[in-house]
């Protein structure tokens, strides 16, 4: 009898370290940076955490503590990358574009975790749901491309769209997973002969654009040139038209003078218009005046004059200069 009380003892003892062993170790946790953790109060979900550190909750079977990654993870669609060795599945990444040409395409999605309860509790498993609607998301925007989009310069769009497709299933799925990027890696043709044709179309298509640019360039210069020329044109005619104007001004003011001399004595003024008018159109001929009884009068040579004027002239300025 007393064996049986010590059995049950130690029996009770032992239980009874394990419980409190039990809620010793399950009543705190830890958090690591790069971590967040949901926990689960009798299958419920109570909370979540996002802050680092210790915590502590209730004694398990109470509640437990669900932890997940905060980093960020890739989804590659067509493909696998393990060990540096990429192993690629054609079938997945074959689709149709919208002007009925086969393309292989095969893309990276960044994506995170930023509902933990949702992404634990809302699917069985939401890493299939997005590869799946990856896959929807990529074929219906392909479906809707030109060929020659998805080949060369439209992929920055294509992977816009794809992601605000795939932006809005997520959130329609509601599975706690935002996607950040999504990049294509490779799009192309499924067979080199068909690869070779296009790629023969394209360097045609780039040789027509630069030689469109080199003559738009040329043009760009002819014009630029032509337009500076009747600037210049139009310049040289506006001085040329401002000089005329101020020379018949200038016509004006002399013909003006004229007249009012001509008006006060008539005979010097019309004498002295011919003399003028002969030394202009005979500036070499020596000029004779003839009285009105036949005789000749020499008339004193008017340049010789000058010229020994402007002789003493220049002769006196060089004295004083001295």
């Amino acid at each position: 009898m007393v064996s049986l009380k010590r059995i049950y003892a130690i029996v009770g003892f032992a239980v009874a370290i394990g419980i409190l062993g039990v809620i010793a170790f399950t009543t705190w946790y830890t958090v690591d940076e790069s971590e967040q953790a949901v926990i689960v109060t009798f299958g419920k979900v109570d909370s979540t955490v996002t802050e680092s550190g210790l915590h502590f909750k209730f004694p398990w079977p109470v509640q437990k503590v669900e932890k997940l990654s905060k980093e960020t993870f890739s989804l590659t669609f067509g493909y696998t990358e393990e060990n540096g060795e990429i192993k690629e599945f054609p079938n997945e990444t074959k689709m149709i574009t919208g002007d009925e040409n086969i393309v292989l395409a095969d893309l990276v999605v960044q994506w995170k975790i930023t509902d933990p309860a949702k992404y634990l509790y809302n699917a069985e498993n939401p890493r299939d749901i997005l590869y799946d609607a990856t896959s929807a998301s990529l074929r219906s925007i392909i479906g809707s491309s030109k060929i020659d989009d998805a080949l060369t310069s439209g992929k920055a769009e294509i992977e816009a769209e794809v992601w605000e497709l795939l932006t809005a299933l997520m959130e329609k799925y509601d599975i706690g997973i935002s996607v950040l990027t999504v990049k294509l890696q490779d799009v192309e043709l499924p067979n080199k002969e068909v690869r070779k044709a296009f790629t023969d179309v394209t360097d045609a298509r780039e040789t027509m654009n630069t030689k469109i640019n080199e003559a738009k360039k040329y043009q760009n210069k002819r014009l630029n040139e032509a337009e500076g020329e009747k600037d210049a044109i139009i310049s040289k005619a506006q001085g040329e038209k401002e000089a005329r104007i101020q020379k018949a001004i200038g016509d004006v003011a002399v013909f003006n003078e004229l007249y009012n001399a001509y008006k006060a004595n008539p005979r010097i003024t019309r004498q002295r218009l011919v003399l003028e008018t002969l030394e202009q159109v005979l500036p070499n001929a020596e000029i004779y005046i003839m009285n009105d009884d036949g005789n000749t009068l020499k008339y004193f040579p008017i340049r010789p004059l000058e010229s020994q004027k402007s002789k003493a002239e220049s002769e006196g300025s060089e004295k004083n200069e001295r």
